[in-house]
């Protein structure tokens, strides 16, 4: 498949990230009343100074593992849309690479190009405004062992040019327990 002319199938939907109005209600009902467990918080400054706080949350993936996270939480206060992010895994880097190259090449503007803790992102807006994350997954080995730290790792990359198609495929930090 030429990665110019054709998306890469990606293998689902890898997470949602849901603005909130209220944080505590929020965490009550999602960990008491639905069982998910709270694997991490992020603090953030948005572009109008504004502090905002997310906070990450996974099920149980099988004998008590967890995952980076199976959704993730933004206190908004109020907010145009319930959603942030839809978060689009691929099966591995190769088809990550090839379905970035392929929205460069067809003139689709790159929002944000993250490295994270547990992942390598691209942030793009499909036509209605919502923010699409598109991602492969770095190793469980990276950062199972501190999901909080993780989270919090942020490394900000190019979005235009040749630069926003590079990326590392080894050297990550590994995420030792705390």
């Amino acid at each position: 498949m030429d990665q110019a002319t054709a998306p890469s199938r990606p293998n689902g939907l890898n997470h949602l990230v849901i603005n909130v109005r209220n944080m505590a209600e929020t965490h009550a009902f999602w960990t008491a009343m639905l069982g998910f467990q709270k694997v991490g918080e992020f603090a953030m400054r948005d572009p109008s100074g504004m502090q905002r706080k997310m906070q990450f949350y996974s099920g149980d993936h099988g004998n008590g593992t967890l995952n980076h996270h199976d959704i993730a939480f933004i206190e908004e206060g109020k907010f145009l849309t319930a959603i942030g992010h839809i978060a689009i895994g691929f099966p591995d880097r190769e088809s990550w690479l090839r379905q970035i190259a392929f929205l460069q090449a067809s003139g689709v503007k790159f929002d944000r190009r993250v490295e994270h803790g547990m992942t390598h992102s691209l942030y793009i807006r499909d036509p209605n405004g919502y923010s699409v994350e598109l991602l492969y997954e770095l190793p469980r080995a990276v950062w199972a062992g501190n999901i909080h730290a993780a989270l919090n790792h942020y490394v900000a990359l190019p979005t235009e040019g040749p630069a926003a198609l590079e990326d590392r495929a080894e050297g990550y930090p590994v995420f030792a327990a705390p």
